[in-house]
């Protein structure tokens, strides 16, 4: 079995563990499923793929007990369908993945105050901003942000993966945006907002980030 079948295994079997908590049978779990995979498999995605899907879901799972007051299934499905729409030529991914998210929870008859929860905590994705009192948005924030605490190899394949999803971006503009971005982080009092995240992460994604930049200065 291929690393992609058995990430799609797991996270199948984590998908229909999450529905089933709202009553949805196999049949609709899997129908769903295949909507996703499809989605998240679709051509031009070098990051946003199944695999990070994966390892959002991981870090949540680490985090959910270290956080307390946490809406954990809401957190979940937002996780599932944050990138679900991902064109690095539209400027509306987060509000069209949203309304992705609220049209495949509907179908399921997922309670609408849980889809309103959903789609709020997609729409944070947008600027990665969240308030103390979120801990729903805090903690997809720093999941979906994790990669940038990793470890330098890890980290060289994402930011190579990012350029893969925006090849068509010339070589000069493509750098001053990332630049940009990479600098708006570290102008943060935090990059992360659960104290385990500040705790283990910080350090290395600022460390991360300031070689990135100088990477690109001189490339």
């Amino acid at each position: 079995m291929s690393n992609c079948d058995r990430i799609t295994d797991k996270l199948f079997n984590n998908w229909y563990e999450l529905v089933q908590n709202f009553d949805i049978n196999q049949a609709a779990a899997e129908k769903s499923f295949i909507q996703i995979v499809a989605a998240y498999s679709s051509p031009n995605r070098y990051y946003h793929t199944l695999e990070h899907i994966n390892h959002v879901l991981e870090v949540i799972q680490t985090l959910e007990s270290q956080t307390q007051n946490l809406e954990t299934k809401a957190v979940r499905l937002a996780a599932w369908f944050h990138d679900i729409v991902y064109d690095t030529k539209a400027k509306d991914n987060e509000e069209k993945s949203a309304e992705y998210g609220v049209s495949v929870l509907s179908s399921l008859s997922i309670p609408s105050d849980a889809i309103k929860n959903v789609k709020n905590l997609i729409l944070a994705t947008k600027n990665h901003q969240a308030l103390n009192s979120d801990r729903n948005a805090q903690v997809l924030l720093d999941a979906d942000l994790s990669i940038l605490g990793s470890n330098p190899d890890e980290y060289s394949k994402y930011t190579h993966a990012i350029r893969q999803e925006y090849i068509w971006v010339a070589e000069v503009e493509y750098f001053a945006a990332r630049k940009q971005i990479l600098q708006s982080f570290l102008q943060r009092e935090n990059i992360y907002f659960t104290q385990i995240m500040q705790q283990t992460k910080e350090k290395i994604a600022r460390n991360n980030i300031k070689a990135e930049i100088e990477r690109l200065n001189y490339s």
